[in-house]
């Protein structure tokens, strides 16, 4: 029935050389000359010469193999510093000179990192723009201005040497005056800096070092396939007063060109940084920001009758924006959203490839609201559209904010059921857990071609989905489960395996087990028994078992423990296995039984003290 649908990958731009294409090698040939030697490709400007190159590509080496002490680090990049004094822009406008910098400046003092900014921005700061938009330049800038989280350092170490402290604080004074140098070029040059592929990320730097928060830095994060769509963690840290106020600054003249916002992918980024900044630092500033850029959204023209928001939500730049919008607006401006812009388009939003994102964030901030009563109301009339179309992160999340907000269960239930073709004759009720993990309909599950009659055949539970994990996941946490437990208890004991040994099924059997009750858990594990052994040799079925142990009385622990003992040898010897042996301290039950069920009597007890105390 359903496709898995497109995820939305965030926009990222690479350090050149990270990838294979278009790299060193080639290029290096031909920079056999001096250092005026100029590049064809480059509009003629000026290279590094080919033996500083080597020079800092041994460089890369030497810092790779780390050192014995801070004295003959602090040596090495003092020297270093000092080869790169006077071409300053040279080596961080080269690709092997830029990466090796980018490594060197986190070693390096307040005070030197200040002194190599001076060089690059030139007397009156304004090379600062060229640098700043130049492929690697832009990452030596960024990685200089991410340094001034370090400035208060030199206070919180012991005083032994006044006049180094001093020295420090001069520097630190330095690199504060050079970060507020950039902050004026960005404003002087604003459009410019917002819409340039590599400038636009020195400014989203800019926003978090003078808000005072900090992520890792992005040549560092290189996020894998369960983090790619998560938010960095992010690191507060003091800030001098003066950047207060120059955050105010930037953030006016930023407004000033609210408009590339709309039009222009990385200027919509840049916005979207100084909102989640704001929201973290400074929240009042953050509220006059959403409302004024609200307000610019909502005065554009558009067809006479129709919202122009309603035109911003089906556009890439745009619609990521008020997601942003979306996810730090408080309670008013979100009732005001959906009252005067979205109010009766919302399943229509929800069917497009890019406005259904926004409509989740909406579903997901209105949660804790009555407002959510109004847009399930509306959302719950396209469910079955919605599932079609294969944007199952609205159903998902409809679901999600359904077990948050408490409201509104039965009624989801009842659609998805009618949805999945499982609502009528009751007898297919008992089939919803398989059609809800797999996203396929009761017809094209169990090949049926009539509509009439009982339950299929037995047939082999298969295709479990990502996102049909994620919905039975959020199922799970409904008041009322009591059809999706009678569900899983028809499964064979084959089928529980599968689950327990599948990536995504792992998370619904270890969900449906944790939240039944006492006697529910006795029933699902009655249907366990005979598979615990290959549960504990599995990966994930291993972690599922220790879930379910985790949470099982004296009595049933006692029985996963029989079954498991008699394969001792095998659980043993396996990767996975040997861990629940060690754990359930299965040794102990087959030497000092007694003792064994003495600990496992212990800790039921307090299991039972703390969930009281909770409750």
């Amino acid at each position: 029935m359903l496709a898995k649908p497109e995820e939305r990958k965030p926009q990222k731009r690479r350090h050149p050389g990270e990838d294979g294409g278009g790299g060193g090698g080639g290029q290096r040939k031909r920079r056999e000359g001096g250092e005026g030697d100029k590049g064809q490709g480059d509009g003629g400007r000026k290279r590094l010469d080919a033996m500083s190159v080597g020079y800092f590509r041994r460089v890369g080496e030497r810092l790779s193999e780390g050192f014995e002490d801070r004295e003959e680090r602090d040596i090495f990049v003092e020297n270093v510093l000092a080869e790169v004094k006077g071409k300053a822009l040279l080596v961080a406008k080269d690709q092997t000179g830029s990466i090796t910098l980018q490594r060197l400046l986190p070693l390096s003092s307040p005070d030197q990192v200040g002194e190599l900014l001076v060089e690059l921005g030139g007397e009156s700061g304004s090379e600062f723009k060229e640098v700043s938009c130049d492929k690697c330049g832009g990452h030596i800038v960024e990685s200089a201005v991410r340094q001034m989280s370090r400035w208060t350092e030199s206070s919180k170490k012991e005083p032994s040497a006044t006049t180094e402290e001093e020295e420090e604080e001069e520097g630190s004074a330095v690199l504060e005056a050079q970060v507020l140098s950039v902050s004026q070029v960005v404003r002087e040059n604003c459009p410019e800096f917002i819409k340039h592929v590599h400038g636009s990320h020195v400014v989203r730097t800019l926003l978090h070092v003078l808000a005072g928060c900090l992520g890792p830095p992005r040549s560092e994060s290189r996020p894998g396939a369960k983090e790619r769509n998560v938010a960095p963690q992010l690191t507060d840290f003091e800030i001098p007063t003066s950047f207060w106020y120059e955050l105010k600054n930037l953030t006016e003249t930023l407004m000033e060109n609210v408009n590339l916002s709309v039009t222009d992918a990385a200027a919509s980024a840049v916005f979207q940084t100084m909102l989640t900044v704001c929201h973290r630092k400074r929240p009042k500033l953050c509220k006059q920001l959403l409302k004024r850029i609200t307000e610019y959204l909502a005065s554009r023209s558009a067809a006479p009758g129709v919202s122009p928001l309603l035109v911003f939500l089906k556009d890439q730049a745009s619609s990521r924006l008020i997601e942003t919008i979306i996810q730090l607006s408080h309670k008013s401006l979100l009732r005001d959203l959906y009252r005067n812009h979205l109010q009766g388009h919302l399943v229509d939003l929800a069917l497009h490839p890019i406005a259904n994102f926004p409509v989740q964030r909406l579903t997901a901030a209105s949660a804790k609201y009555q407002l959510f009563l109004k847009l399930f109301d509306e959302l719950i009339q396209g469910v079955e559209a919605i599932l079609a179309s294969g944007h199952m992160g609205v159903i998902v999340q409809l679901a999600q904010s359904c077990a948050e907000s408490e409201e509104k269960q039965e009624d989801l239930m009842q659609s998805l059921l009618r949805a999945f073709h499982c609502a009528e004759p009751g007898s297919r009720h008992v089939s919803c857990l398989p059609l809800f993990m797999s996203l396929l309909t009761y017809d094209v599950y169990y090949h049926s071609e009539t509509a009439e009659g009982g339950t299929q055949t037995e047939v082999p539970l298969s295709s479990i989905c990502y996102h049909g994990s994620l919905l039975v996941q959020a199922l799970a946490r409904f008041k009322e489960r009591s059809l999706l437990l009678s569900s899983l208890r028809t499964l064979s004991p084959a089928d529980l395996l599968t689950m327990a040994s599948h990536p995504s099924g792992s998370h619904v059997l270890q969900a449906l087990i944790t939240t039944s009750s006492d006697k529910g858990r006795g029933k699902i594990l009655k249907r366990l028994e005979g598979q615990y052994v290959q549960m504990a040799c599995s990966r994930l079925g291993s972690r599922v078992l220790e879930a379910i142990w985790n949470g099982a009385s004296v009595s049933h622990r006692h029985n996963i423990a029989q079954e498991l003992v008699s394969s001792e040898s095998q659980l043993r010897s396996d990767q996975f296995a040997r861990h629940v042996w060690a754990k359930f301290a299965l040794s102990h039950f087959i030497h000092r039984r007694a003792h064994w069920q003495e600990i496992q009597t212990g800790e039921s007890k307090k299991r039972k003290l703390f969930s009281e105390i909770l409750e």
